[in-house]
C-alpha cells in the first residue's frame, strides 16, 4: 500500500479530514487530536512513532484509496510518519517509515508506530475491550492481534483500531487505562527486521475511527483489509470432513458416505467431501506424519488419493484433502538428504516446534520449490481442489502457542532463515502466494487454525478463502461453545476478509438433539463455513433432517446483537431488506447457560420501530410467535435456541416462514409478490426434489385477517408434476408444495 507524495503550503497545526473524521497535529506537543465529523470534542489524540518533527500538508496519491491530503511529519533521523484521511474511508489511516542513518545494517525487532489515547467520556471501568482474545475489561490489559474495539456496551459506540496491512509486520494492539481513559498501543512485530546502511522502511497502516456503532467500524475496518489486498472471495461452500469420526477414513467408509450423500444431502446443498490427516507417508513423531509427498501404501487409501479423488468427483462432490504445507519432520529418514529446506535455531540446529515438527523456510529458494511440488501433486497430478492446510504458523517459522488468542509473546524472529532480509511475516506470506500461484484460482484454502500461533492470522489475509478462526471443537458440550465463541470475536472477517470456519456441526445419534440443533442453528444463521463431520447413514431421520436444513449458507450480513455485553453472543440477527412486502429479520437467541434463561430484547435494539406490532415464526417449534411490540421476550431452556422469523404486521398477507432451510426463506424465496387489485401473492421458491415444502404465509393484517381462497402454481411446474395445496392456521395460511424434481416453482395465493 504505497503512497507518492508531492509537497504543499505548510501549516503550524495541518489538518486532513473527510465525511467521517478528521485529524490534526500540534507540532510542538507532537500530539495528533482525531475527532469524529460533527462532534463537540475530540474522541482521542495520539502520539505517533517518533516526537517532535517537522509537519506539513502533502498531496498523496495512495494506491488502494486514491488521492487525498496527508499530513507528513519528517524526524531528523530520516524517518517519517504520514497521516491520511481518505475520502469514503471512515478511519484516519497512520503510516510511519523508519530510517537507518548509520553506515551498518540494522536489525528492528518491533515499533510502536502510534500510542491514541481514547477518551468516550465514560469510566475506563465500565468499557469493554473487544479483540481477538475476546471480550475483556480494560484493566486486563488485553492484546490482540492486528485490530481491537474499545466500546461503551450499553450504546455500543466506542473506537476501534486495526492493522489493515500485514505484508512484513505482525500488527498487534495492546488496551490499558490511562486515568479515565484508554491507552491503545499500536506496535508492529518484525522479528528481525534488516535494514541496510541508509535505507528506509515504509511500515504497516493503522486505522483508527469512531463509530456510534462499533460494529459497523469492525466491518468497516475488515472492507478496508479486504480493499487494500484486493480480496474476492469464491462462493461459501458447504461440506464433509472426516476427522472427529473417523480419523481419515478409508476407501471404504468415504465410498459408502459420498453414495450416501449423493443422494440425501447433495439436493440440499452439500458440495465436498475432505479427507483429514492419516494418509500421508512419514514417521509420526511430534504430531501427524509429515511426508506429503506420498499416501500409505499400508494406510486407508492403498489405491491411492488420485483414485479417490476421482471417485468422490464422481459421486458429484468436489474432493478435499488435509496436509501441512510448511511442516516437516527433521529426523526423519525421508528428509535426510534435505536439511537445508528447514529454518534453523541460532546454533543451526533445525527449528523444531511443538507438534508442527520443523519449520520449512520459506526465505528458501529450495524450501519453496519442495513445497511447490507437493501442491502441485495434491492439486493437478491427484485433483483435489479444497484444501485443509493446517499448522499453517509453521510457515512463519514461529512457536506454537496453542490454544492462542489474545496477544501472547511467541519469541517471533528466533529462528534463522536462509534469506536474512526476510521477515518472518514475509517467509509465511511468500509461501501461502506460491500455494495459491501453484493450485490455482479453482482451488479452495482453508487455513488451519489461527490459534495455534496468531502470527497466521494478519498474515494471512488476503491469501486464504477460510480461515479456521477457533480451535478444535467436537461434539460434546464444552468444545461445541468453542466455534460460537470465536465467531462473535471475528464475525466481521467473515465474508469480507475470508468465511470464517468454525469447526464443524454435529448431528450424531449420541449427543442431545437440542444441542444439535443450537450448533446447527448458530452456523447457519451466523453464515460461516458449515461443515459437519458424522457418518451420515446410522442418522436417525430427525437427525438428518436437521442437517439438511443448514445448507446452503446465506450470504447476507450477520451481527451478534449483544457483542459488546456478554463474552459469548446470545442474540445475532439477519436482516433482509429486499424481501418482496417490504423488512425480513431473522434473530438467532441461543442460551448458552447450564440453566433457564429469559431473554427481553428491546426492538429498537434490533433496529425495528418499537411502536409497531411484529408476529414471529419459530422454525424448530414450527408455530407462530403471537403478535408483539416494544420488545421480544422468550424464555429458553439450557443448552437451547429459538430461531425466529420476524415481519411487521402490514396492511397485505406477506410469507412469514419456509420450512426448506433455518434461515426460514432467505436461501430458498427468490421472489415474492403482492398485487393489491387482483388481490393475489406470487412468488418464487426454490424446492428441492422429494421435500414438501411449507410457506408459512402470514394473513393477519392491519386490516384484519385476510382468507386464503385457492393456490396454484404455474402451467410448466403443473405439468412437471408439482402439486400444491394448502390449509387456514389461525393468523397463518400453511401452503405446501411438493416436486419430483428440484426446481424454481412459482406459486400463487388468492385472497378473498
Amino acid at each position: 500500500m504505497m503512497a507518492a507524495a508531492t509537497g504543499s503550503a505548510g501549516a503550524e497545526s495541518p489538518a486532513v479530514f473527510n465525511e467521517f473524521i478528521s485529524a490534526s497535529y500540534d507540532p510542538t506537543a507532537g500530539v495528533l487530536t482525531l475527532s469524529a465529523a460533527g462532534a463537540d470534542k475530540p474522541f482521542a489524540t495520539a502520539s505517533l512513532s517518533q516526537a517532535g518533527g517537522k509537519a506539513r500538508l502533502a498531496d498523496v496519491a495512495d494506491n488502494a484509496f486514491g488521492a487525498c491530503k496527508a499530513i507528513e511529519i519528517a524526524y531528523a533521523d530520516g524517518g517519517s510518519d504520514v497521516v491520511l484521511a481518505p475520502a469514503g474511508v471512515p478511519f484516519v489511516l497512520l503510516r510511519a517509515t523508519i530510517h537507518n542513518g548509520g553506515n551498518k545494517p540494522t536489525i528492528t525487532h518491533d515499533v510502536s508506530a502510534a500510542k491514541v489515547t481514547v477518551d468516550l467520556a465514560a469510566p475506563a471501568g465500565e468499557l469493554r475491550a473487544l479483540g481477538t482474545g475476546g471480550l475483556e475489561k480494560i484493566d486486563a490489559k488485553p492484546g490482540s492481534y492486528m485490530w481491537m474495539t474499545v466500546a461503551e456496551p450499553k450504546t455500543g459506540r466506542g473506537v476501534v483500531a486495526g492493522w489493515i496491512t500485514c505484508d512484513r509486520g505482525s500488527g498487534v494492539v495492546l488496551a490499558e487505562p490511562d486515568g479515565k481513559a484508554v491507552k491503545l498501543t499500536g506496535r508492529i512485530d518484525y522479528g528481525r527486521l534488516k535494514l541496510a546502511a541508509g535505507k528506509a522502511e515504509t511500515l504497516e497502516t493503522l486505522a483508527v475511527g469512531y463509530f456510534d456503532d462499533a460494529r459497523l467500524g469492525m466491518e468497516a475496518w475488515a472492507d478496508a483489509v479486504a480493499k487494500v489486498h484486493d480480496i474476492k472471495l469464491p462462493p461459501i461452500m458447504a461440506g464433509y470432513c472426516t476427522w472427529y469420526h473417523c480419523g481419515a477414513g478409508n476407501e471404504k467408509t468415504m465410498a459408502a458416505q459420498a453414495a450416501f450423500a449423493a443422494k440425501h444431502l447433495k439436493p440440499f446443498g452439500l458440495e465436498f467431501l475432505q479427507i483429514d490427516d492419516g494418509w500421508q507417508q512419514g514417521v509420526k513423531k511430534n504430531g501427524p506424519r509429515k511426508n506429503f509427498t506420498a499416501c500409505r501404501t499400508d494406510g486407508p487409501y492403498p489405491s491411492g488419493m488420485k483414485a479417490t479423488a476421482d471417485n468422490i468427483r464422481k459421486a458429484g462432490f468436489v474432493p478435499g484433502l488435509w496436509f501441512m504445507p510448511f511442516a516437516g519432520t527433521h529426523d526423519d529418514p525421508f528428509f535426510a538428504d534435505k536439511q537445508d529446506l528447514f529454518a534453523k535455531t541460532a546454533d543451526g540446529k533445525p527449528y523444531e516446534v511443538r507438534w508442527g515438527g520443523t519449520c520449512l523456510d520459506m526465505s528458501n529458494p529450495a524450501a519453496r520449490k519442495y513445497m511447490r511440488d507437493i501442491v502441485h501433486r495434491v492439486a493437478h497430478e491427484w485433483g483435489y481442489t479444497y484444501f485443509k492446510m493446517d499448522g499453517m504458523w509453521t510457515g512463519s517459522a514461529t512457536q506454537l502457542m496453542y490454544v492462542n488468542s489474545g496477544y501472547k509473546d511467541d519469541k517471533i524472529g528466533d529462528a534463522v532463515l536462509a534469506d536474512p532480509n526476510f521477515t518472518n511475516i514475509q517467509a509465511y506470506r511468500t509461501g501461502l502466494k506460491l500455494v495459491r500461484e501453484t493450485a490455482g484460482d479453482d482451488v479452495f484454502i482453508l487455513g488451519c487454525c489461527a490459534p495455534q500461533n496468531m502470527r497466521s492470522y494478519g498474515g494471512a489475509f488476503g491469501m486464504v478463502d477460510a480461515m479456521r478462526i477457533g480451535p478444535d471443537n467436537g461434539w460434546r458440550w464444552k468444545g461445541l461453545k468453542c466455534g460460537p465463541s470465536f465467531g462473535t470475536w471475528n464475525y466481521h472477517l467473515n465474508g469480507r476478509i475470508w468465511h470464517n470456519d468454525p469447526d464443524p456441526l454435529y448431528v450424531r445419534n449420541s449427543m442431545p438433539i437440542e444441542e444439535s440443533k443450537l450448533i446447527c442453528s448458530w452456523i447457519t444463521v451466523a453464515g460461516q463455513l458449515s461443515v459437519s463431520s458424522d457418518a451420515y447413514e446410522p442418522l436417525k431421520p430427525e437427525r438428518l433432517n436437521v442437517l439438511k436444513r443448514t445448507m446452503p449458507s446465506h450470504t447476507l450480513p450477520a451481527r451478534p446483537v449483544d457483542l459488546f455485553e456478554t463474552p459469548l453472543a446470545r442474540i445475532w440477527q439477519v436482516t433482509d431488506t429486499d424481501r418482496g412486502g417490504g423488512r425480513f429479520d431473522l434473530v438467532g437467541l441461543y442460551n448458552w447457560d447450564d440453566a433457564e434463561s429469559a431473554f427481553d430484547v428491546s426492538l429498537t435494539r434490533l433496529g425495528l420501530d418499537a411502536s409497531k406490532t411484529y408476529v414471529g415464526f419459530d422454525y424448530w417449534a414450527n408455530e407462530i410467535v403471537p403478535a408483539f411490540s416494544g420488545s421480544l421476550k422468550r424464555t429458553l431452556p439450557k443448552h437451547t435456541c429459538q430461531v425466529l422469523a420476524i415481519r411487521k404486521v402490514s396492511g397485505q398477507p406477506q410469507v412469514l416462514s419456509t420450512s426448506r432451510h433455518i434461515c426460514q426463506g432467505i436461501v430458498d424465496l427468490s421472489a415474492e409478490s403482492w398485487d393489491a387489485s387482483a388481490r393475489e401473492l406470487t412468488g418464487v421458491s426454490k424446492v428441492v426434489a422429494e421435500d414438501a415444502y411449507e410457506l408459512r404465509v402470514l394473513v393477519r393484517t392491519t386490516g384484519g385477517v385476510a382468507k386464503a381462497t385457492d393456490v396454484e402454481v404455474s402451467r410448466a411446474d403443473s405439468a412437471a408434476g408439482v402439486t400444491i395445496t394448502s390449509k387456514p392456521d389461525g393468523d397463518l395460511c400453511r401452503v405446501t408444495i411438493k416436486s419430483k424434481a428440484s426446481r424454481d416453482v412459482k406459486w400463487k395465493v388468492r385472497f378473498k
